[in-house]
């Protein structure tokens, strides 16, 4: 059975302990032993982290040590997920540049707030985590964020929408959902998620699911592709 760890906490209106209970759902209908900790003492034991499948941070700002960092980044370097939505994974720890690196982006600005219209395009309709989602519209925070050119882009949305100093400049396609590699962890990430009613959109709703499933994978394939070299090693010994 796979293991996941769900820590929610910091600022309490993006809805942590919802959206929490919202993904531990997900994941026990999918056969999970899942985890739910109210606090960052869970990143202490960095064994344990390396013993999971996959870590789901959802802790809007707060600050965390870099120990604690740390451990989190080897786990996902040793093959563990990391996934996650809005400001519960990229605006999760201001200060500490080392997250940022690890997750692929940080938010900068949300221009026009809650309540804003727009449009999310999904741009590589090929890949198995948006297979078959059409694009769609929501009405919600619209992230503006500083992202990781490593990152592989899955969903955008186009700013300006709302009005402010943004706007003088050309239009800009934003990421809103992506993943990206951490040594042999598997990283996702999807920006919507500013409370759980969002989450439930059905669109919403279907494409953590795959990012969710797909980061946990990482370290079932890394152990699958490591077997398989040392399977050719051995051939190449033996000829």
């Amino acid at each position: 059975m796979k293991k996941a760890l769900i820590v929610w906490g910091g600022w309490l209106g993006h809805q942590p302990e919802e959206v929490s209970a919202l993904f531990r759902k997900v994941l026990e209908a999918e056969g999970f032993e899942v985890e739910l900790s109210d606090t960052l003492a869970a990143f202490d034991d960095e064994a344990k982290l390396k013993s999971l499948d996959l870590i789901i941070p959802v802790w809007t700002m707060g600050e965390i040590s870099q120990e604690r960092v740390n451990h989190v980044s080897a786990a996902v370097q040793s093959g563990v997920g990391l996934a996650g939505c809005h400001g519960g994974m990229c605006d999760a720890f201001r200060s500490n540049v080392d997250w940022q690196f690890m997750t692929g982006g940080n938010w900068v600005a949300h221009p026009g707030n809650d309540g804003t219209s727009h449009r999310i395009n999904i741009v590589n309709a090929s890949s198995p985590l948006v297979e078959g989602i059409e694009d769609f519209d929501v009405v919600t925070e619209q992230y503006y964020l500083h992202v990781d050119p490593a990152i592989e882009v899955l969903a955008t949305t186009r700013f300006p929408v709302a009005e402010g100093p943004h706007a003088a400049n050309k239009a800009v396609d934003m990421p809103v959902v992506w993943t990206k590699r951490w040594g042999h962890g598997r990283v996702f990430y999807c920006s919507l998620g500013h409370q759980a009613d969002v989450i439930e959109m059905p669109p919403v709703k279907e494409i953590m699911r795959r990012g969710l499933l797909w980061a946990a994978a990482g370290k079932e394939t890394f152990g699958v592709k490591r077997e398989q070299k040392a399977y050719t090693g051995m051939q190449d010994s033996q000829a």
